[in-house]
């Protein structure tokens, strides 16, 4: 009964070691592209934009707050056709000492609600932080950059998805509804 609830759950699941794959099931193969047994012994790195995304994601589960063994956010993943999605992402280490020996992720294709906008990965990290309620000098302490720096990361993201405000931009990027 185990095996059908993890083959047939409506959320992708993939159980990583080291960050490496090491089985999933069938809606993350739906989700990502082929079918779970081709995802077995495949780094994860391989479904990131790229590997300074791939690096920064890491440095975050590294960060104390990540260490109690819980994580989750959202963000951009790559297909394995190369196209890219917004997904909400979350995961529980079985070994919270060290968050990437094992661990359990869920992984869910919210792109539906959320377009695809082409976005730096400065941008990501202030658009991710954004919608977490963070403010420009919030953000900028995190990520250790001026708050007026953040500002102008917000004016590029407020053109590139058509915002006149803020909320407005926060919802576009959450896909709420205005």
């Amino acid at each position: 009964m185990t095996d059908l609830a993890f083959d047939f759950a409506p959320v992708g699941i993939a159980l990583l070691d080291r960050r490496v794959i090491q089985r999933c099931n069938r809606q993350f193969a739906d989700t990502f592209g082929g079918d779970p047994d081709s995802y077995a012994g495949v780094p994860i790195a391989e479904l990131y934009p790229s590997q300074e995304d791939f690096r920064r994601i890491g440095d975050r589960l590294q960060q104390e707050d990540a260490k109690s063994g819980h994580y989750n956010d959202e963000r951009i993943m790559r297909r394995r056709c190369g196209t890219l999605f917004w997904c909400r992402v979350r995961g529980r280490s079985l070994t919270p000492k060290e968050p990437f020996r094992t661990g359990v992720w869920t992984f869910a294709d919210i792109s539906d609600d959320r377009p695809v906008v082409s976005l730096t990965p400065r941008e990501r990290d202030v658009a991710i932080l954004t919608c977490r309620g963070l403010s420009a000098k919030e953000i900028g302490a995190e990520l250790n950059l001026s708050y007026r720096t953040i500002e102008t990361h917000r004016a590029h993201l407020l053109e590139k998805f058509g915002a006149r405000k803020l909320p407005e931009l926060v919802a576009k990027l959450t896909g709420m509804p205005l």
